[in-house]
């Protein structure tokens, strides 16, 4: 198995250094190197990449501004010479948060985690279907897509329903959105994300999925309607 790769960093020598770690590990292809995010943003749009190495710290936009504005996000190891994001970079699903100066030993137990985590994906997709991991009371727990009802938040948790049980996570709505297919959630209140293919019944107020009515912000319920008569 290879991972597609980006390494992002706005110092030639800390994206020197971790492009050559990209190109002597045996299971890393480098797609693209970069100083910015607007040229990184440009990368994982245009091309196939599994894995980003991501500065924080860069001029203009930060690492996390680059993550804000992706639909969809490759798996994410943080670089940084500062621990103060580390509590941050988690919020973002990120597999690992490596120190400057990096070594190759610490590196290549990072990469790892990539390949486990894709080697997961690949055999979950052909079970029941893509999942996505999260931490809840400090357990990595497997969530399938498919099986999410809603998503409400809670202060600064969100609780993830599904079609089995309830999960308590550390995350903001916005970031947890990302990790989701735009097609098949939608989010109709600044608290709620529902699963499209889980509505039975819905209204100018409310959407409902089984004998829960979540409610629908004034501008959704055109959008929820278009999405909902859209041919399959």
């Amino acid at each position: 198995m290879k991972l597609n790769c980006v390494v992002v960093d706005d110092s030639t020598i800390q994206r020197i250094t971790i492009a050559k770690l990209v190109n002597e590990h045996p299971n890393l292809v480098l797609v693209g190197d970069f100083s910015n995010a607007s040229e990184t943003r440009n990368c994982i749009i245009n091309k196939d990449v599994d894995l980003l190495f991501l500065d924080i710290e860069m001029p203009v936009q930060t690492g996390f501004d680059l993550l804000d504005g992706l639909k969809v996000r490759p798996q994410i190891i943080f670089i940084s010479s500062k621990s103060d994001y580390a509590l941050k970079a988690f919020d973002y699903a990120a597999l690992d948060y490596l120190h400057k100066p990096v070594t190759k030993e610490r590196f290549n137990k990072a990469v790892q985690k990539a390949l486990d985590m894709k080697s997961l994906q690949k055999d979950g997709v052909e079970e029941e279907g893509e999942f996505i991991f999260v931490k809840s009371n400090l357990k990595n727990l497997k969530v399938y897509i498919a099986k999410i009802r809603w998503v409400e938040a809670l202060g600064d948790y969100i609780k993830i329903i599904t079609e089995d049980e309830s999960h308590l996570v550390l995350s903001t709505m916005k970031s947890f959105e990302n990790e989701l297919p735009a097609e098949k959630f939608m989010r109709v209140h600044k608290s709620y994300i529902i699963n499209l293919d889980k509505v039975d019944r819905f209204n100018s107020k409310f959407a409902e999925i089984g004998d829960t009515k979540i409610p629908l912000s004034r501008n959704k319920k055109e959008d929820l309607v278009n999405v909902l008569n859209r041919p399959q």
